[in-house]
């Protein structure tokens, strides 16, 4: 089977057209937002460590996933206590917010904004 110039012009325009219709696609999914995030409410008494985001980051991220228990070389590594949850909190916080973390999981809205508003708060050891 032999192709005309014509035919081979013709095969050649479908493909770069369907390419960059793909092309298109792919970025416009990649950059699309998570529409189940919902903005933060950081109504409320201010949050607090030891009682609000530790244990969500604990049940979450360290003990009950293991993505950041002792030895961990995810991301930021293990979030086992303060000094490593503030080291990271701004990693934390941009991937709490996106809904990209939780790995393994999901936060419910309460403890994606007990997370969030602490952070955006100072993120202090209180």
């Amino acid at each position: 089977m032999q192709f005309s110039d014509e035919s081979y012009v013709k095969s050649y325009s479908l493909v770069k057209r369907l390419f960059a219709v793909t092309t298109i696609l792919v970025f416009s999914y990649a950059c699309k937002k998570n529409p189940d995030i919902s903005p933060i409410d950081c109504s409320g008494p201010a949050k607090s460590f030891a009682n609000d985001v530790h244990p969500i980051i604990q049940a979450s991220c360290a003990i009950n996933s293991s993505c950041h228990a002792i030895g961990s070389n995810n991301g930021p590594g293990p979030l086992l206590n303060y000094s490593q949850v503030f080291t990271a909190r701004s990693d934390i916080r941009s991937n709490v917010a996106s809904g990209h973390m939780p790995l393994n999981g999901s936060l419910t809205e309460a403890e994606r904004n007990a997370i969030l508003c602490w952070i955006d708060n100072g993120a202090a050891n209180n």
